[in-house]
């Protein structure tokens, strides 16, 4: 399973303060740490700074590219940002994940041609101009739709990434079922299309939400996911991940588990 790094996101108050005030120790500390914890790729989202976004973002990939040989994910609602990101992305570091994409007409005109000119996987996320839906179903009528524009446009199927979006389950008891349904429906229709989640949504506004978010990724890895935002510097919760792939004979011979055995991962 593809691990990305989540830490450096704008909507955490004191990350939005290092991005405003070019804070470089910090953040590159920051992804030194996630990387180390066993992030594979480190998400960069900034979607919650408004003034200039876009060199923002150049700065930040600059920044955090200077210190691990990790691809990035760039992150943000605004075309203008991951189109600047991308200008100046050191790409023998690997390929680019874009997020995102929806099925709204304007998003898709205008992150698709830049799918295509980098050759980059994306994010599509079931969203359309009618917002997110409520339940599995209407999520994967969205999926589907995305799925077949996407292929249709020459982007191969293993470079999507369908996120059924993570809400919290304080809001709505049913939300972790309806994502872990999507994922399933999916999967199930497109094996080829991979999968993704923000792990931490999950748990927003109620205690504990370490135990949370471990429950959870279990359970989202059995019914199928492929990738996951986190926070790679929980122990426990990394650990948890690759005891999943094992039993769930996703890994060959035990080699990730004892090789993270041996380097006192677990």
């Amino acid at each position: 399973m593809l691990i990305i790094g989540e830490k450096i996101n704008s909507s955490r108050k004191n990350i939005k303060e290092k991005v405003e005030n070019k804070d470089t120790e910090f953040i590159q500390e920051l992804a030194r740490k996630q990387v180390e914890g066993g992030a594979q790729m480190l998400d960069l989202n900034i979607g919650t700074i408004r003034k200039n976004e876009p060199e923002r973002m150049q700065w930040l990939v600059r920044t955090v590219q200077e210190v691990v040989d990790v691809p990035l994910c760039i992150d943000s609602p605004n075309y203008e940002a991951i189109k600047a990101g991308l200008e100046i992305y050191n790409w023998d570091k690997g390929k680019v994940l874009i997020n995102s994409v929806t099925a709204e007409r304007e998003k898709l005109k205008l992150i698709l041609p830049l799918v295509k000119k980098y050759q980059c996987p994306v994010v599509a996320l079931t969203m359309s101009e009618d917002g997110i839906p409520q339940g599995s179903q209407e999520r994967f009528k969205v999926a589907d739709k995305l799925i077949k524009k996407l292929t249709n446009e020459g982007i191969p199927a293993q470079d999507i990434y369908i996120d059924p979006l993570t809400l919290p389950v304080s809001t709505n008891i049913q939300n972790a079922n309806i994502v872990l349904e999507t994922l399933k429906r999916v999967k199930d229709s497109y094996p080829k299309v991979k999968t993704i989640i923000g792990l931490s949504n999950i748990s927003y506004g109620l205690p504990e939400r370490r135990l949370l978010n471990q429950s959870f990724v279990v359970l989202a890895r059995a019914s199928g996911l492929d990738a996951v935002i986190l926070d790679s510097t929980d122990k426990d919760l990394m650990a948890l991940i690759k005891a999943t792939d094992l039993l769930l004979g996703k890994d060959e011979f035990c080699a990730h588990y004892l090789q993270a055995f041996r380097e006192g991962r677990l």
